[in-house]
């Protein structure tokens, strides 16, 4: 059975018409002989009648505390009005279908409430409904727990439930759809010439999506290795090739308007509401272990870590700022909070063990009086913290510099 994972974000299911267009690109892949699983997202973005953040907002304004159970209920009804929505439109083109939420389509997961782990799928109900010729229609960001309660997998669960599905279903491939053509060498917002490119091996797109690309969730990517599953990034609005992610390439190739051309780095990515916290404290003090524990008790994630004899530098998010400062003033520290704070990043795959390329990075904020606040790197990635004031002309200056 040929089966092919469709991923459709909220954005490419907003309106009626858009549904529309959905519903032909599913129907197209019928017509081919594949037999098209399609994953929805909840319809629109925040202030859309039934986007996830307007539901959270009409249960806050009647009631400010909900428990996290009642929570991952609330926030999964935005995905299952999609679903049937979705599956009537396809219907009213003449060809069957069926709407599932996660749990019906055998996703199960822990209950840790908005941020389950999937434990187990079980595809034999979808793949009962291929069988009778139906196109099935899966609620993305949901699963439930063995006792039947709804979770919900996080931001950008539906990615995930895409990529999890197409595990357990030996899909073809998962096409996951945006409203860009594919994945491309820059916030295409922030770069006007930012291209798409074509072909991405599983630690590139990883590492641009852990380092703020939106087009697709680190999660996903993770999945789709170890099932060494290929990806496809498109455009829900067009019939462009997109990014193909997978193994077959150990390097990525950016498509421009004139050729393929191979590059050093592939793109830049980057993050907001960063702050970077200095902590001074020695390796040796007793309340070095205590602080870091109390970090992972109270779920703040630290990122761009420098840690020396005297002084513990890294960065958080804007979110955490006030639990943190709690924190710090408990333990009676000496620190120092930067706020307003962006990351920008460089990836790619060929970078590693070549030199120069920091200094050339460094070079070219320097010419633009970009102040480097801190900075990380891996084999694949060099990370700099600057002022959010800058942010916009750095990621433009970057793509220049690296000829993207």
């Amino acid at each position: 059975m040929d089966i092919l994972v469709q991923k459709f974000g909220g954005t490419s299911v907003a309106t009626k018409d858009l549904r529309e267009r959905v519903a032909q690109k599913v129907i197209e892949t019928k017509a081919c002989g594949k037999f098209p699983v399609v994953v929805v997202s909840a319809i629109g973005r925040n202030g859309d009648p039934y986007a996830t953040d307007t539901l959270l907002k009409l249960s806050k304004s009647i009631y400010p505390e909900l428990t996290s159970r009642e929570l991952d209920l609330l926030m999964s009804c935005g995905e299952i009005i999609s679903a049937v929505l979705m599956t009537n439109t396809i219907k009213s083109k003449g060809y069957d279908a069926v709407a599932l939420t996660g749990f019906q389509a055998g996703i199960i997961t822990d209950s840790n409430f908005g941020e389950a782990q999937v434990i187990s799928v079980n595809p034999t109900r979808i793949i009962n409904y291929l069988k009778d010729d139906k196109i099935v229609v899966i609620t993305g960001f949901q699963g439930a727990t063995k006792d039947g309660d709804i979770t919900t997998l996080g931001r950008g669960g539906s990615d995930t439930s895409a990529a999890i599905l197409g595990e357990a279903l030996n899909a073809e491939v998962v096409e996951i759809y945006t409203d860009v053509d594919g994945v491309m060498t820059a916030d295409p917002r922030l770069v006007s010439e930012a291209n798409v490119i074509q072909s991405l091996c599983y630690n590139e797109v990883y590492q641009m999506a852990k380092c703020g690309a939106k087009v697709i969730h680190p999660k996903a990517v993770e999945i789709a290795e170890r099932a060494n599953l290929t990806l496809k990034v498109k455009n829900t609005f067009n019939d462009t090739d997109g990014t193909i992610i997978n193994n077959k390439r150990p390097f990525s190739v950016i498509k421009t308007n004139e050729s393929y051309s191979k590059k050093l780095v592939t793109a830049v990515a980057h993050m907001n509401d960063i702050v970077q916290v200095i902590i001074n404290i020695s390796s040796e003090d007793e309340k070095n272990d205590s602080l870091l524990m109390e970090l992972t008790d109270k779920r703040i994630s630290i990122d761009m870590i420098n840690f020396f004899d005297d002084r513990k530098i890294f960065t958080i998010a804007e979110k955490d700022l006030q639990t943190i400062r709690k924190i710090l003033d408990s333990y009676n520290l000496e620190y120092k909070i930067t706020e307003n704070c962006s990351k920008v990043t460089i990836i790619g795959y060929k970078m590693h063990g070549v030199p120069g390329v920091m200094a050339r990075l460094a070079r070219a904020l320097s010419r633009e009086n970009i102040k480097i606040l801190q900075s990380s790197d891996s084999n694949t990635t060099i990370s700099c913290l600057i002022n959010s004031k800058d942010l916009i002309n750095a990621v433009r200056i970057l793509h220049q510099e690296f000829e993207l």
